[in-house]
């Protein structure tokens, strides 16, 4: 494994580091617990302080930061500055909100007649937070904002592909006043991530990543009988009913399977369109891709990065012709992309059959899955009929109705008239192959808490 930055735009390698040694991951670990215990004991005031400073810092910086994506995953500059923000966002929600969120609840008791119950909100200790490279900031923060603020302590094992954007947090809550060892990043490579999980000082494990990864991460946390979480991959239906606003409906069908070149867990990856309207929004959906500018991705007029790495790109070819060869017809639309770079040419894929392996697949780029249904009841159906569980949207100018069909779609989170969206203040997770665990909000703060009960009796009262 090598931590290094290749230029998506031009395949240039730009920078290389060496993996962690045996002897820096046990400095970590020991210096991330003798952080924990003292910083679990810090005043919320000084916490909160710490995200609310780090928060400026982003947004002070945020040119410089968003260039930084952009070099090492392709991401479009306005994307990239977007990404910032929204990184700014969620340290500001925790630092705004502090003890609110982990105060202690005064537990009702009906058959004692004496005493008074309590739970109290304690934080387990050095949390593993292993994040992916399609989005190096708000991966990271959404794990370490919500944790920092509940006392935990953090050590970063980020891909391989990102190690300046990795980097990047180590200065930055330094510069916003984290006592040293409380967040590290590792350049951790493969063969010494069980080691790390197996310390007893490590206490959770947290993965943003593939399938695959959050098997083996989720083998290792069982195996030491740690708490983990999951936020894997997604296949979010993008359902079209006969009502909808076809023109906004297709404006958010090209952005939400483009942004971020399509490299989303949620994007919108399979559009399932009634039979009454599937060939108007074909044509315009059609239209709305052929529309996407590839090119220099820290130009703005660029719509459509490149991938975050020419294997990706080679991946996804290999899974658009096994998707042809079990029966599917490719479209590609647009101008030809850059012969240079790793870039993958929009393409549209009708006719899957539910009988080809490629059906269930995850596509992460510029590849939609165009399904024709019946009726509502066959679009919930297929919606349904999928082994992720991520996200999904629903369009209809009747949102009652929408409402009732997203209660029905088998996923953490639905959106009616938007596609699965990313914001600080909305829990995101999923169920099925996509994960277990939630991120953000409330709920995320809660994943890496002893939630103890205190029974408190008056010696007297006992007898």
């Amino acid at each position: 494994m090598s931590y290094q930055t290749v230029n998506p735009y031009t395949n240039e390698t730009v920078a290389t580091f060496p993996d962690a040694t045996k002897e820096e991951v046990d400095a970590a670990i020991a210096a991330a617990h003798e952080a924990f215990l003292s910083w679990r004991d810090t005043p919320f005031s000084a916490r909160t302080a710490v995200l609310s400073t780090a928060a400026e810092l982003l947004r002070a910086d945020k040119r410089r930061y968003a260039e930084l994506l952009t070099l090492e995953m392709g991401k479009v500059i306005a994307e990239a500055e977007a990404e910032v923000d929204l990184s700014a966002d969620i340290l500001q929600y925790y630092a705004d909100r502090g003890e609110s969120l982990i105060q202690t609840e005064k537990v009702p008791v009906a058959y004692a007649a004496e005493g008074e119950v309590e739970i109290v909100n304690q934080p387990l200790g050095v949390l593993l937070s292993i994040e992916p490279w399609n989005f190096p900031y708000y991966q990271v923060v959404r794990v370490a904002g919500p944790q920092l603020l509940a006392g935990n302590t953090i050590l970063l094992k980020h891909a391989s592909n990102v190690p300046q954007a990795a980097a990047m947090f180590d200065d930055l809550f330094t510069r916003a006043g984290l006592p040293a060892g409380a967040f590290k990043n590792l350049y951790l490579p493969h063969d010494l991530t069980e080691y790390v999980i197996d310390d007893p000082r490590v206490r959770g494990v947290a993965l943003t990543g593939s399938e695959e990864a959050g098997s083996i991460i989720a083998a290792y946390a069982a195996k030491a009988v740690k708490k983990s979480t999951l936020e894997l991959g997604g296949s979010d239906a993008f359902v079209v009913l006969e009502d909808a606003d076809m023109d906004k409906t297709v404006e958010w069908a090209v952005f939400g399977r483009h942004w971020n070149a399509g490299q989303v867990c949620v994007s919108s990856k399979r559009m399932i369109v009634v039979d009454e309207v599937f060939d108007e929004f074909l044509a315009k959906y059609r239209a709305g891709v052929a529309a996407l500018k590839t090119g220099d991705p820290m130009d703005r007029k660029t719509t459509l990065a490149p991938l975050s790495s020419q294997g990706a790109a080679d991946k996804l070819t290999a899974q658009v012709k096994e998707a042809v060869a079990d029966g599917a017809e490719a479209e590609t639309l647009g101008d030809p992309v850059p012969s240079t770079g790793a870039f993958f040419q929009p393409t549209i894929l009708t006719g899957m059959d539910s009988k080809s392996p490629s059906y269930y697949e995850e596509f992460f780029g510029p590849v939609s899955i165009v399904i024709r249904v019946k009726d509502e009841a066959e679009a919930i159906a297929v919606a349904n009929d999928s082994p992720f569980g991520l996200g999904g949207s629903v369009f209809t100018k009747d949102t009652k109705r929408g409402e009732k069909v997203a209660r029905k779609i088998n996923t953490g989170m639905v959106y009616v008239n938007h596609p699965t969206m990313v914001k600080a203040d909305i829990p995101f997770g999923g169920i099925k192959h996509s994960g277990y665990g939630h991120e953000l909000t409330n709920l995320g703060i809660q994943e890496f808490i002893n939630k103890k009960v205190i029974d408190i009796v008056d010696i007297d009262a006992a007898f």
